[in-house]
């Protein structure tokens, strides 16, 4: 079949070449210079199926509410935009029921250990370095936090994920660059859960694709879509063109052209930051700086090591824009790197990013048909693009190629969001 894949992002870039690999026609249109140039481009780099978990969760509401009076708070308000996404937060606030939340977490993790698998399987076959590191600490500040933690590490039993409670000690060992000066009680610790570079990995996977044929247009805005057995693009510049299928990958883009076709996903962007600086190297320091993954369980906050740099990132910023870098979300990652890592990097050629996290109120993307004829979606990961990506790309080729999906797709539909409600 000719395809066309709308956006070049982790998940797009997956896609394409998941449908190439499986002998189609592919064209993919992306309205920015390269790949991975928006929610992709610095991410926090973590792979960790363990705790891919949706943000609608029981007892998430009255902790989201604290969050906004705290001055290093995890969950912000980007302005009065919020007020716009009043029946996003109603049905975020519904999907915080317990059976809904587990149903929707039980999803995202299989699809995630799948995904886990497949990025294996392609790093291992094409030969495909990364930056890719093994490791995962959750760090535990306090005893109570400890305490808390106790029913996440029930469901990773459940789910037969590795995983130990470690302690103080035994962090350090793992991690020997930790400031011994900062309060630490202990961690979770996942030694098959990690990291990789995002971004290279998105360029490397483009360059298998074009190997088995798939064509990428930069600097290509598509306009709108119809539907239909020869769906067809309309490209901003002029021209329309005709496939015989159009996948969407287009984040929080996907509206725009979805909306005339009556289709409304409940899609917020919800906004997270990063920043990145080059590791410093001091002599009798051999440790200096992170090895592998980490996050601060109390801030939720990701520290990263990508080869020779450090990333901490973190953040949720409800209601903002891509252009208005708030000073608050940067102190508090700031926060969090000098608490663990102090000095560890040259904070001076520090580059800082903000990017949009395409999510859907209850958790999982949207993944499969459209329910139109010729449309397809791979929508609406939030903060798990990466972790999610392989394996999302993997179904879907599947399923357009006319085989068996390899899992339950039913909380993965669209069906699942009732869309009648928000149709125009």
């Amino acid at each position: 079949m000719r395809i066309a894949v709308v956006g070049a992002g982790i998940v797009g870039v997956t896609t394409a070449y998941e449908l190439a690999r499986s002998g189609h026609e592919v064209t993919v249109f992306e309205r920015r210079s390269s790949v991975a140039e928006e929610s992709s481009f610095a991410n926090a780099g973590v792979i960790a199926p363990g705790y891919v978990t949706p943000w609608a969760a029981p007892g998430m509401p009255l902790k989201v509410v604290g969050q906004l009076l705290r001055s290093h708070a995890a969950v912000r308000l980007g302005g009065p935009g919020v007020l716009t996404q009043l029946p996003w937060l109603w049905r975020w606030w519904r999907a915080c029921r317990r059976t809904v939340h587990e149903a929707n977490r039980s999803a995202m993790q299989e699809l995630a250990l799948f995904s886990r698998q497949r990025l294996e399987e392609l790093s291992k076959e094409l030969s495909l370095e990364f930056e890719q590191r093994r490791g995962y600490l959750v760090l535990l500040r306090s005893a109570r936090e400890v305490h808390e933690a106790q029913n996440g590490l029930k469901l990773l039993e459940r789910q037969g994920i590795a995983h130990a409670l470690v302690d103080a000690a035994a962090c350090r060992r793992l991690e020997p660059g930790l400031n011994p000066e900062t309060r630490l009680q202990g961690a979770i610790h996942l030694p098959l859960d990690g990291l990789g570079n995002c971004r290279h990995f998105a360029h490397l996977l483009k360059n298998e694709a074009q190997r088995l044929g798939a064509v990428f247009r930069f600097d290509t805005e598509v306009r709108s879509l119809s539907a239909g057995p020869a769906p067809k693009l309309r490209l901003l510049t002029g021209g329309e063109e005709a496939f015989d299928a159009v996948v969407i990958c287009a984040g929080v883009q996907a509206n725009r052209l979805l909306k005339p076709l009556h289709i409304a996903l409940p899609l917020l962007p919800v906004y997270g930051y990063s920043v990145t600086a080059p590791l410093r190297f001091v002599e009798g320091h051999p440790d200096l700086g992170p090895q592998a993954a980490l996050m601060d369980e109390r801030f939720k906050v990701a520290i990263s090591r990508l080869g020779q740099r450090v990333r901490v990132a973190g953040s949720a910023e409800l209601g903002g824009n891509a252009s208005d870098i708030s000073a608050a979300p940067l102190r508090t990652l700031y926060r969090v790197l000098d608490d663990w890592f102090p000095g560890a990097v040259h904070l001076q050629q520090a580059q800082v990013w903000k990017g949009a996290r395409p999510m859907l109120p209850d958790g999982p993307p949207v993944l499969g048909a459209s329910g139109l004829p010729g449309v397809w979606l791979n929508l609406g990961h939030g903060a798990s693009g990466w972790a999610l990506s392989c394996g999302s790309a993997k179904v879907l080729s599947e399923v357009i190629s006319g085989r068996s999906a390899p899992m339950d797709l039913a909380r993965l539909s669209m069906a699942r969001l009732q869309l009648r409600t928000f149709a125009t």
